[in-house]
């Protein structure tokens, strides 16, 4: 990266107000621009990784919220700056002041700027004065939505002023739905946001997403440094992201960086921000849709093809520097993607998951912004982010192949993550020919899921490892090695391996060091010969003629397996286990069993009480989501096993249902 020249006056210290990936990312630059680093923890990360490499850590009883505890941080440590990162507290006016009073700088806008571009009704007005076009619509308390609504046509999009994340918007597609649709909005802004004013959009069918980096320093000066496309979405939430867009032209970049600086002017803007935009891929129109006054989960696909360090830029300028480069010296150079990998399921609807790190492979070659550590513990407390993996290359194509190798070198075992889905997505031919828009993942969401069931090679190099545990080192009893040597033929060993779709029976005899035979499920072929080895921390595994590399990790009587981007996790099944009962391990045992790791929320019925099938019984939340758990059957809840507060495992069991008496 380009690194501008020694400033005139510096932090010494600065506390970074965050955790996970980002922190990390943050420390990284003030540690090469020799600043002290002050990190804050909660007590649930108190072992985490952006607290072992940071200068110094201070505990926050009140977790990543509590400003007073920040604040008193900052001064125990002598910090002079803040930075807040993205998320908790970066969009906050108040904490903005709060350090200012505290004679703190805050690394980001003004507090003014932060309220005129959080309030979406008073940021539409401003940018639009200041000539940047802006989705055609009305809002209160100066408009009558219904009369907006007839004045913009159908179909039309209510939004919460206050709002963000896609939370409290309806798309309304007539007159007739609009009533209900202005009175669901409107309870969903109060009880969110605190706020139930409304604006209304004209909708815009099949949109692409993409948004322009602004950087403003005290002087005067604004830049933009490009656009991200960031249309691979899913409920909202931004997926793959990528600089520069596959569908702009540079007179259309420099029309819309020139519309993102005139925002940020409008706003008296300094620092870091970014200037989000609706564009109709048929016709290239283009809308101001809202800017977000912070950095960015997105900002590496910039730095990698600027090659401009971000954080550095936002330090540089909380200190009093003006920018070190003007409009006409800004480069694009190459591209560059970003995935981010979440914990979550896709086989399970994308429910947030976790649980303990068994093992851990990072690509090299690539960028990956990570807060992982093996042996750390992924919790339902905060953001199922845990990483994103970021490639750079001469073009495009080449920047996609890069992305794809580096995922499938990515391991997180212990953990279900979303990076096979990653992968299916970008080797999709609509994302391969940049032909976005936010709506493609949900309509291919399908064809990107797998449903498949686990490989023949994965089954069997679980076998093997289970079977390497009987083999004795050093000098042993012959009738101890697991072989399978008797009179006759050599006997098998039955493994029954449990894995989300199902329980399947292996046979293996021989060792599996100096050559063994696996019997793979419903095979008629006969004995396929096998060979397990040690590479490093990965197993080789010679099957037939093919040999292929795994991560693997062992919990209990989980063999946890990884290859190609994807995970394995598959358990010994003992016979007596549930599943061997006629009508077990379905609906129909009447177990309830929790949908993710959590904490349960609310309980809504007590034992003894009669229930239907589909009746909601329990939620759960995890990671800032709420999920009902229903009845699997009628009856009666015969058993009630957790109650509200308690933290609980994926597939714990929360309560039975017996059956109806007879």
């Amino acid at each position: 990266m380009t690194h501008p020249s020694a400033p005139r006056r510096m932090f010494d210290t600065v506390l970074v107000a965050n955790r996970g990936e980002i922190a990390l990312r943050i420390t990284r630059t003030l540690s090469r621009l020799g600043i002290r680093s002050v990190a804050v923890h909660s007590d649930a990360d108190a072992g985490a990784r952006h607290v072992r490499e940071a200068d110094v850590a201070v505990r926050l009883a009140g977790g990543y919220l509590d400003v007073d505890g920040i604040l008193a941080a900052a001064a125990a440590t002598g910090a002079q700056a803040v930075h807040p990162g993205y998320g908790f507290l970066a969009e906050n006016a108040a904490f903005a002041r709060r350090c200012a009073e505290a004679g703190l700088v805050f690394v980001g806008p003004p507090p003014e700027a932060v309220e005129a571009m959080g309030d979406k009704i008073r940021a539409k007005a401003t940018v639009s004065a200041a000539g940047v076009p802006v989705v055609p619509g009305g809002a209160e308390p100066g408009d009558d939505l219904a009369e907006a609504a007839e004045r913009i046509g159908f179909p039309a999009l209510i939004k919460p002023s206050a709002g963000g994340g896609g939370k409290g918007m309806v798309l309304v597609r007539s007159a007739a739905e609009l009533p209900e649709a202005l009175a669901s909005a409107r309870r969903t802004a109060a009880a969110a946001f605190g706020d139930a004013t409304l604006l209304i959009e004209r909708f815009v069918e099949n949109p692409r997403h993409i948004e322009i980096q602004v950087m403003a320093d005290a002087h005067g000066g604004v830049i933009h440094l490009g656009e991200r496309e960031c249309s691979l979405q899913r409920r909202h939430q931004k997926i793959v992201e990528e600089a520069p867009s596959p569908l702009l032209d540079a007179a259309t970049r420099a029309a819309m960086g020139a519309a993102a600086v005139e925002a940020a002017r409008s706003v008296g803007y300094t620092g870091a921000g970014t200037v989000e935009f609706i564009v109709q891929g048929a016709t290239g129109d283009y809308y101001f849709m809202e800017m977000n006054t912070r950095l960015q989960v997105e900002h590496p696909v910039t730095e990698l093809v600027t090659g401009l360090d971000l954080v550095e830029l936002q330090l540089r300028v909380a200190a009093g520097e003006p920018l070190p480069l003007t409009q006409e010296q800004v480069r694009l150079d190459g591209h560059a993607v970003e995935a981010r990998v979440y914990a979550e399921d896709p086989f399970r609807g994308f429910l947030p998951t976790g649980g303990r790190v068994l093992a851990l492979r990072e690509p090299p070659g690539v960028r990956v912004d990570s807060g992982l550590l093996a042996g750390g513990v992924v919790g339902s407390d905060y953001d199922p982010m845990l990483s994103k993996v970021i490639a750079w290359g001469p073009d495009r194509a080449s920047a996609l192949r890069r992305l794809d190798g580096a995922l499938a070198a990515t391991a997180v075992l212990g953990v279900p993550t979303n990076v096979s889905f990653l992968r299916a997505l970008i080797g999709h031919p609509a994302v391969v020919a940049g032909d976005l828009d936010t709506g493609l993942v949900e309509r291919h969401l399908d064809e990107l899921v797998s449903r498949e069931g686990v490989p023949d090679d994965v089954l069997a190099a679980a076998a093997l490892v289970l079977h390497r545990e009987h083999v004795p080192t050093g000098d042993a009893d012959p009738w101890e090695v697991p072989d399978g040597w008797r009179l006759g033929e050599a006997a098998w060993t039955v493994y029954r391996l449990e894995s989300r779709d199902g329980v399947h029976e292996l046979r293996v005899r021989g060792l599996p060091a100096s050559g063994a035979e696996v019997l793979l499920p419903g095979d008629t072929a006969g004995a396929v010969r096998a060979r397990l080895a040690d590479e490093g921390e990965d197993l080789l595994v010679t099957l037939g003629e093919t040999a292929r590399r795994y991560a693997v990790a062992r919990d209990g009587d989980t063999v946890w397996l990884g290859r190609d981007g994807d995970a394995w996790a598959l358990t010994r099944h003992h016979l007596g286990d549930p599943g061997d009962r006629a009508g077990a391990g379905g609906p129909g045992d009447g177990l309830v069993r929790s949908p993710m790791p959590g904490t349960v929320l609310v309980v809504k019925v007590a034992a003894g009480d009669r229930v239907t099938e589909g009746q909601p019984l329990l939620i759960v939340e995890a990671m800032k989501m709420e999920h009902t758990v229903t009845a699997p059957i009628d009856g009666v809840v015969a058993e009630l096993r957790v109650r509200t507060g308690q933290a609980v495992g994926m597939d714990a069991v929360l309560a039975v249902v017996g059956g109806q008496e007879r």
